[in-house]
């Protein structure tokens, strides 16, 4: 007699993280905050595996896995990074026409900044590309409302104190105009490029994220999105 198949189980912080609710480390939290139940009972145990016959629920609502999606997005500016906005202003999702799958955005820009913008329902690997420590390069192009000198440039490289905190850039160049600047960064705190400049008396007029790991706006109009290929998400999830 032929046997039957085994159930294969996973973790259930691995479960959840591939429902796109969130990673594996914040599923942990929700376990412990006694908010997830399996077939109805409260999960007590980090470690617990299940398989695909349980019922998964968080907060009185069952979970699924999802497929995992992965989306390179070219904001334009005047559209902010969420989902939705009390001020009636326009969201990035309003560009993300025709994607049915539920997707968070990965760090994010502000309403006047442009350029490359990482969708995910994988929440592994967002908690990842945000953490510092992994340094996941970031380029952009800023446009100033004056000429920069090398002596600013130097104040830079150097280091500035913003809010407390030593900022180091990993790279810093003119452009071919003088009040326009390739800057390199990995750090993802919010407006921190705005910040550098204007610690040293500058005020950004644009600002264009035009690299995201390895990524690129090539081919890639502004306000239009794309999917990423098999081998960008195999080099995202290298880092």
């Amino acid at each position: 007699m032929r046997e039957k198949p085994k159930s294969t189980k996973i973790r259930i912080n691995k479960f959840i993280s591939q429902s796109g609710i969130c990673s594996r480390r914040e599923a942990d939290n929700l376990i412990k905050k006694g908010l997830v139940f399996i077939n109805g009972v409260k999960c007590d145990q980090l470690g617990k595996k299940i398989s695909s016959k349980d019922k998964i629920e968080i907060k009185g609502k069952e979970i699924k896995p999802e497929k995992k999606i992965y989306i390179l997005l070219n904001k334009p500016k005047d559209f902010i990074t969420t989902h939705k906005d009390t001020h009636g202003r326009r969201t990035v999702f309003e560009l993300l026409k025709g994607i049915e799958e539920r997707v968070f955005h990965v760090g994010r820009l502000d309403r006047n900044t442009t350029g490359l913008l990482l969708f995910t329902n994988d929440g592994d690997l967002s908690k990842k590309l945000t953490h510092p420590s992994y340094k996941v390069k970031k380029v952009y192009y800023v446009t100033l409302n004056k000429p920069i000198n090398d002596i600013d440039i130097k104040k830079i490289k150097n280091g500035l104190n913003i809010e407390n905190e030593i900022i180091e850039v990993d790279n810093i160049s003119t452009l071919d105009k003088k009040n326009e600047v390739g800057i390199e960064i990995h750090i993802g705190k919010n407006r921190i490029v705005r910040k550098i400049f204007e610690k040293i008396g500058f005020k950004v007029i644009k600002l264009d994220r035009v690299l995201f790991g390895m990524l690129t706006k090539q081919n890639l109009p502004r306000g239009r999105w794309r999917k990423l290929t098999e081998s960008e998400i195999r080099m995202l999830k290298s880092f």
